[in-house]
């Protein structure tokens, strides 16, 4: 979750929100808060890799795994090309998507050999980062240029902006269900995964709301709604110039640590699906060399590189959290039917129509694309089952 996320979602943000944008962080936090409960809940339940996909298709039917699935696969496509552009935005801005197009395609190259992020590598990425954002923290907020008038909590942009805002800052929070879908690798589950979630999702809410504190209050709402790479142009403002190529560096290396991951798990979920037939069935194939899903890999691969050609940041990130809000209400749904007890539904009814709100005051652009592309593949479950049928 302490990621690229943060590097990329504050500007789209607040254009959206205004001076909302913190109260559009709280109530990104509450409702990634209650799927992180729904998943956890399930994962205890259903201790096996796949997350919703299999707890749709355990406590909802065949369908709604299925279009768990289908969601998380298109959710995740659109945060890979939102990965590469932030890498392109923080280094060359002017040649963002020639960038961002190379690294989709190193990164492709480097997966296909079979080589992963190790668990080593991982956190050393997750050292750097939470030092850069320390960094830019502490130099802001210290400037004689941070000014907390521009912390205003109203809602210059409306609600609507503030819940547009909330959609798009959920996207900065993903993450947290990798915990819940690993969960036959958990050393006793049902106690391990209830505590990790929330801590873990507590832990990114005090960096988030801190980054975000500092940069507003040195940007502003409106400057940092105009910011290419915010993070960097904030201490830029903040009187400390030589701090932001270290800040551009530091996001590189946690967006292309995401990328590289994000490829890796959307070709696993489309072997998975192509296995299960829910997809094309060459997908599942399997280098004999490598022990990788090389078409798969291939197709998410090109897939992602034109996206990262033709889209820009905000309609990236706008469409995966569609995708991933959608995801997440099949998961709401699933924990709904665990138990009856009227409390034990708060959560998951919180979470299922904090899903749909957010989901459809997104962008107008994302919304329409991304139902379109849900629509599509609900079409083709019905086709392959009424084809089954014959």
């Amino acid at each position: 979750m302490v990621g690229a996320g943060i590097f990329a979602a504050l500007a789209p943000a607040a254009r959206a929100a205004g001076s909302g944008l913190l109260v559009g962080l709280a109530v990104a936090a509450v409702v990634a808060y209650c799927n992180a409960m729904s998943s956890a809940r399930l994962a205890v339940r259903y201790p096996a890799s796949g997350g919703t996909y299999v707890y749709g298709r355990e406590r909802l039917g065949e369908f709604w795994g299925y279009l768990a699935g289908w969601s998380f696969v298109v959710g995740k496509t659109a945060s890979c090309a939102a990965m590469a552009l932030t890498v392109g935005a923080y280094v060359w801005p002017e040649q963002a998507h020639a960038v961002a197009v190379a690294s989709v395609v190193a990164l492709t190259a480097v997966n296909y050999g079979g080589i992963q992020k190790s668990a080593w590598l991982t956190r050393l990425i997750v050292a750097v980062v939470m030092a850069v954002l320390a960094a830019v923290v502490v130099v802001c907020l210290g400037s004689g240029r941070s000014d907390a008038g521009r912390l205003d909590l109203g809602a210059s942009e409306g609600v609507g902006g503030v819940l547009q805002a909330a959609g798009l800052l959920f996207f900065a929070f993903a993450g947290y269900a990798r915990i819940a879908t690993l969960g036959e690798e958990v050393r006793d589950p049902a106690r391990t995964i209830p505590r990790a979630v929330p801590l873990a999702l507590g832990i990114t809410l005090v960096v988030y709301v801190g980054v975000a504190v500092s940069v507003l209050s040195v940007l502003g709402p409106a400057g940092l709604g105009r910011a290419t790479a915010p993070l960097a142009d904030a201490v830029r403002a903040a009187g400390v110039p030589g701090l932001a190529p270290v800040v551009r560096v530091g996001a590189a290396v946690a967006a292309l640590g995401a990328l590289l991951a994000l490829i890796l798990g959307v070709s696993r979920t489309t072997l998975a699906m192509a296995r299960d037939r829910h997809l094309p069935g060459a997908l599942a194939a399997v280098h004999p060399r490598f022990r990788v899903p090389n078409r798969a890999e291939l197709v998410v691969g090109a897939v992602v590189a034109v996206l990262a050609a033709t889209v820009d940041v905000r309609d990236a990130i706008g469409f995966s959290s569609f995708g991933v809000l959608a995801y997440y209400a099949v998961a709401n749904a699933s924990a709904w039917t665990l138990d009856t007890r009227p409390a034990a539904r708060v959560v998951p009814t919180v979470g299922l129509l904090g899903c749909a709100v957010l989901a459809f005051t997104l962008p107008t652009a994302s919304v329409v694309v991304g139902a379109g592309v849900l629509a599509a593949g609900a079409a083709a479950y019905a086709v392959r089952r009424w084809a089954a049928m014959r």
